[in-house]
């Protein structure tokens, strides 16, 4: 079986202890390793002590840079993709040059590690048997008529949102979904600070209206009861 040339790297999303053993051994292995932001992963790397190429691989230049990227690739360059935390392609770049490797008959090769979202639909008692991601929702078009459609989703729901928008948000959830309807937010997830407030939508907006919010933000929502 041949070797992948393109390995899909997790990192971790707050503490660095939480990289896996098989990611720093992928990190140090391959000929070049694309960042979402080289000054966030050469931290990372530096940390652990790893010297191999960075290149910014971002949302403003994946398009203008792909084709070059695909080409070395099949040249025999082997390449790590990672993003600022996380799982590349979940609400991250990754997407394209994925699916752009494997229409070139190259092997790519996702590794299992962090994703924010897990851990905080685990803490938040909801059911989790089903669920549906989300992601960010739309700043403007399309908000209000996919949360009109949400409104009668029976599955948990999971969303990401800046936590300059988390009030916001939370406001349109109670218009959309109901004061009592259950949720959870979870902040700042493996670092020091971390939180999750659990309770009805009404509690979490009351408990959130109080405070200067920071952190990524991850926000679980319960499905419309039958």
């Amino acid at each position: 079986m041949s070797a992948p040339s393109l390995y899909i790297v997790p990192t971790p999303i707050g503490n660095l202890a939480d990289i896996t053993l098989r990611a720093l051994e992928v990190l140090k292995s391959v000929d070049l390793i694309l960042a979402e932001d080289t000054r966030t992963s050469g931290f990372l790397l530096k940390h652990y002590a790893i010297a191999r190429p960075l290149q910014s691989f971002h949302n403003f230049n994946e398009h203008k840079i792909l084709t070059s990227l695909i080409q070395r690739l099949e040249k025999g360059e082997v390449m790590a993709l990672v993003s600022d935390a996380g799982t590349p392609g979940i609400s991250d770049p990754g997407f394209l040059i994925i699916r752009a490797a494997l229409q070139a008959g190259l092997k790519v090769e996702c590794l299992p590690g962090p994703t924010a979202f897990v851990p905080a639909l685990v803490k938040s008692g909801l059911p989790s048997d089903r669920f549906v991601f989300e992601g960010f929702l739309p700043q403007k078009k399309g908000r209000q008529t996919l949360l009109k459609k949400l409104a009668e989703e029976e599955r948990t729901m999971i969303f990401y949102e800046s936590p300059y928008r988390l009030v916001k948000t939370l406001e349109h959830f109670k218009e959309y979904f109901g004061a009592e309807r259950k949720a959870s937010v979870s902040r700042e997830l493996t670092k020091m600070f971390e939180e999750t407030v659990n309770g009805t939508i009404e509690e979490i907006l009351t408990h959130f209206q109080a405070k200067e919010v920071k952190g990524e933000i991850v926000m679980v929502v319960s499905g419309k009861d039958d």
